[in-house]
């Protein structure tokens, strides 16, 4: 048996130090952030990402290493084709979700905000734009304006011809640019903004909210059907003023770097209740993203790397 193949029984990326002798595994351990943030970024999904992760270490432990010229170009295609197909069958069990679905939150690095295109990639907001777009053009989207992939190279991990690979990445873009917020914020200005959010609802100052929030704010809670949270977005400064107003008692509200950029990480006792992000745009606060679901909090109890 291969080597390589003989050391695939623990989770790709956890590999021992004798791994690192391998110059295969040396390879994938090298790029395994930035095929993680590939994987991320196309699913919205870290425990999604993580599998995308094994499946590509298992086929990688399989190629003739020698073989191949660009091994980061390699990677990224096994990691596409493999997020592509979780992609569709992800998508086939939004349709059935109960209530909004957001993404899974996770609870980044501090140098991840100083990069302000890879926070903007990974925020929220982003993510749930890149939600609308088709797999394809999602795929393409994010290999060539986040991680500015050459289009020969998209061409050949989304089965596409280069010419048409443009013409997707065109109209990707176009479609992006007509959801997103039209200022990119940066993290220290969200920090400002949400230092006043806070303390606005700690101390029940429902007037310096209201001022704080746009009047076509739109709040999402994803329970996902396990905890409680709304089933339809809530639309509209009293009504979501309404809602932050009923807070539990006992919930404490911390500041942490989430997707990126500052968040609220909400707390009953010993455990994550809430992850509460913001959008922001032209001063106001436009939308806030409530992860309420159990299932999404594991990956703000640690950091996890992103890189491009």
């Amino acid at each position: 048996m291969d080597k390589r193949s003989d050391r695939t029984t623990g989770t790709a990326g956890h590999l021992t130090r004798e791994d690192s002798v391998d110059p295969a595994t040396e390879t994938f351990v090298t790029h395994r952030n930035l095929l993680f943030t590939v994987a991320y970024e196309m699913l919205g999904s870290a425990a999604d990402a993580e599998d995308v992760l094994q499946e590509t270490w298992l086929r990688w432990a399989d190629v003739d290493f020698d073989t191949v010229r660009e091994k980061r170009a390699y990677l990224v295609r096994i990691t596409t084709r493999q997020a592509l197909t979780r992609l569709r069958t992800l998508r086939q069990r939004k349709e059935s979700y109960v209530g909004p679905w957001l993404p899974e939150p996770l609870l980044t690095t501090p140098d991840v905000a100083e990069d302000i295109e890879l926070a903007d990639s990974v925020s929220m907001a982003m993510l749930l734009v890149l939600e609308t777009l088709a797999p394809t053009e999602r795929a393409v989207f994010v290999l060539r304006e986040v991680f500015d992939i050459d289009y020969d190279e998209i061409a050949e991990a989304v089965d596409k011809s280069p010419v048409a690979v443009r013409q997707i990445a065109h109209r990707a873009r176009a479609h992006v640019a007509a959801r997103r917020p039209r200022e990119t914020v940066s993290p220290a200005e969200t920090r400002g903004v949400l230092a006043a959010f806070q303390q606005a609802v700690e101390t029940g100052d429902l007037r310096r909210l209201l001022d704080m929030i746009a009047p076509d704010i739109v709040l999402l809670t994803d329970g996902g059907g396990i905890v409680q949270a709304a089933l339809a977005p809530v639309v509209g400064a009293d009504r979501v003023g309404h809602v932050l107003g009923r807070l539990d008692a006992g919930v404490v509200l911390r500041p942490a770097q989430v997707n990126g950029y500052p968040a609220l990480i909400l707390r009953l006792g010993d455990r994550i209740d809430t992850v509460l992000a913001l959008l922001i745009d032209e001063g106001l606060i436009t939308g806030l993203y409530a992860v309420r679901n159990p299932e999404k909090l594991s990956r703000v109890d640690h950091e996890t790397a992103v890189s491009r």
